[in-house]
């Protein structure tokens, strides 16, 4: 499997729909941009992945999904998104862990601790549906009713950089005579999709269709320069020269001119 891709499987006899992406990519580029510590660098990743599985049916380009997470651990929180062509950001509320990085593989119950989703699916100016859940798989099976569930993993190094990023969804479909859904006690998603396949005993799958990911935000000097030229007269007026927007989403930071206050 490529990096930065969604895989999406099909076995007949057992009626069973699987996805597996890679974000690995996408993962680095924000931890990069945002300048994350290794826990913080691995929990994003892991939510990048988890976004990207559930993205499969985006019909328009211009129609996003996004995961935000709120929680009581130290972490604090993250959104994650993704559109209908594939492109992912997001970020998480704390960079830098200093009680866990540099610590080996962090424990996610004191990292996170209690936790709320919400998902949301739109298009530009208009929210299609929303739901809150404790977990992603809540989210499939309570708010969607769908017989789907998930596994992610994600690891950076102390260095932040992330060593990869991947995850697999699998859905029994409604006609399916076995409705269990069963995972093996060790399932490496870093093994190629058709060994995580054979792991879950779906050896003899197809693949449908596959879609490519990457990082992507929709910020740009354009709309840097429109958020401080919203600003009343009086504020402008105390800007120096140039005025640094950073976007929280992706961790560009943008350079405006202000000519001396006017944007």
């Amino acid at each position: 499997m490529s990096s930065d891709c969604r895989e999406e499987w099909y076995d007949e006899k057992s009626k069973t729909a699987i996805t597996i992406v890679d974000v690995s990519g996408a993962a680095q580029r924000l931890a990069d941009g945002h300048l994350c510590g290794p826990t913080s660098a691995r929990f994003l990743a892991e939510g990048l992945a988890e976004v990207a599985l559930i993205a499969g049916e985006l019909e328009r380009s211009e129609e996003t999904v996004s995961l935000q997470m709120k929680c009581k651990g130290p972490l604090k929180g993250m959104n994650v998104e993704i559109s209908g062509d594939g492109k992912l950001r997001g970020y998480t509320e704390k960079k830098l862990l200093d009680e866990f990085d540099g610590m080996g593989r962090a424990d996610a119950r004191k990292v996170v601790g209690e936790k709320q989703l919400q998902v949301t699916r739109s298009v530009p100016g208009k929210i299609l549906s929303q739901a809150i859940a404790t977990n992603i798989n809540g989210y499939l099976n309570q708010s969607l009713q769908r017989n789907a569930s998930i596994k992610v993993w994600a690891d950076a190094g102390d260095d932040g950089k992330v060593s990869g990023a991947r995850g697999v969804m699998a859905e029994k479909l409604p006609d399916a005579e076995e409705k269990e859904i069963k995972w093996p006690v060790k399932l490496n998603l870093q093994a190629a999709s058709r060994t995580i396949l054979k792991a879950l005993g779906y050896a003899h799958a197809e693949l449908k269709r596959t879609t490519s990911l990457k990082f992507g935000c929709r910020c740009s000097m354009e709309r840097a320069k429109a958020m401080l030229g919203a600003l009343s007269d009086e504020e402008r007026k105390t800007l120096p020269g140039t005025v640094d927007v950073t976007c929280h989403m992706c961790g560009r930071t943008y350079m405006v001119p202000t000519k001396e206050g006017k944007v």
